[in-house]
């Protein structure tokens, strides 16, 4: 027996080695890279304009308190560590601007949609969900909306929360840690949520719980990644390049996010469905043992492009040549 298979054979018995590894597989075989770059597309289109929206408002509501305004910009702006210490520089007070206010909704409404249909589409893909059964154009836009919903009262929440951490900075790390934890919940909550409404099967909130929890942690640690980014490459740069470092900076912030959204719903469905152990050589080599988690992947893929009602998918799988299919099941 060579290394090869012995490899495989111990990563099929452990779930520590098997689980991860059937997560990657199904990644690369849903094409989540490529998911998760229309999702950072949409992404990077709506977050101009929401921040504008969000000046421009409380340009409105607070004329005479320029203070809390910079105040509340900070602490929104800090879910965003990329631009949030670039933007925050400015010492001039906010002015509401009515054509800022309009040009700003529409925008940030057209990339929000976007956003929320490239997610759907995404958790679609994942989930294995027939193609006649997923949302038309037009409810998936209309199912988007909740989507939005949740994104303006998470920011809410956590910049709330990003205030009171802020403050807690006074009072020792308690309380800054303490309003960090808080944060995390409060995005698993919101992850959750949106796996589920998004979703065009119905999945419970046990089966997206692992995801919720991945997604939550590494929001916060890509945070603060970004803000040691920040630190470290943009301090005393030039304008011009302190302007492209932002952008690209910014870019690959999103599109880490958006991978880890990806990831996170992989593992929901691996989890969910018992989507391992997969066979070792199964994405390089043709002639392999694959497993039942093999089988039940590559039926799905075929399942989720029917297209009609009427149209009749059927899966076969010949046998190798040379060796009976391998039936492993890893340690529970």
């Amino acid at each position: 027996m060579g290394l090869t298979e012995r490899l495989d054979r111990y990563q099929r018995r452990h779930r520590g080695l098997g689980l991860p590894l059937s997560v990657l597989y199904k990644f690369a075989d849903d094409q989540g890279f490529y998911l998760a770059a229309l999702i950072t597309y949409y992404g990077f289109l709506s977050l101009f304009p929401l921040l504008l929206v969000l000046a421009t408002v409380l340009g409105f509501l607070l004329p005479a308190h320029p203070w809390l305004q910079q105040q509340l910009i900070d602490s929104a702006l800090s879910q965003f560590p990329i631009i949030g210490d670039q933007l925050t520089s400015s010492t001039q007070p906010l002015r509401g601007s009515g054509v800022g206010l309009v040009t700003g909704v529409l925008v940030a409404l057209y990339g929000g949609l976007g956003v929320a249909v490239a997610i759907q589409n995404a958790l679609d893909q994942v989930w294995g969900v027939p193609v006649n059964k997923r949302p038309n154009p037009l409810l998936a836009r209309l199912r988007s909306l909740s989507l939005l919903g949740l994104l303006g009262l998470g920011l809410v929440l956590t910049t709330a929360l990003a205030a009171v951490a802020g403050v807690g900075e006074r009072f020792g790390p308690v309380v800054r840690w303490a309003a960090v934890a808080a944060s995390t919940a409060v995005n698993c909550g919101l992850f959750l949520l949106a796996f589920r409404a998004l979703t065009a099967r119905s999945v419970s909130a046990r089966q997206v719980l692992p995801g919720a929890v991945l997604a939550a942690v590494a929001w916060q640690v890509l945070q603060s990644v970004g803000a040691m980014y920040v630190d470290s490459q943009l301090r005393g740069s030039t304008q011009v390049y302190g302007l492209f470092s932002i952008v690209l900076g910014l870019m690959a912030w999103i599109y880490a996010e958006a991978v880890v959204i990806v990831l996170a719903a992989e593992l929901n469905v691996v989890v969910a469905e018992r989507l391992w152990p997969r066979s070792l050589l199964g994405p390089f080599v043709e002639d392999v043992d694959l497993t039942r988690a093999d089988r039940r992947s590559y039926t799905s893929y075929a399942v989720a492009q029917r297209y009609r009602e009427s149209e009749d998918i059927d899966v076969e799988f010949r046998p190798r040549s040379d060796a009976a299919e391998t039936d492993d099941h890893p340690d529970p």
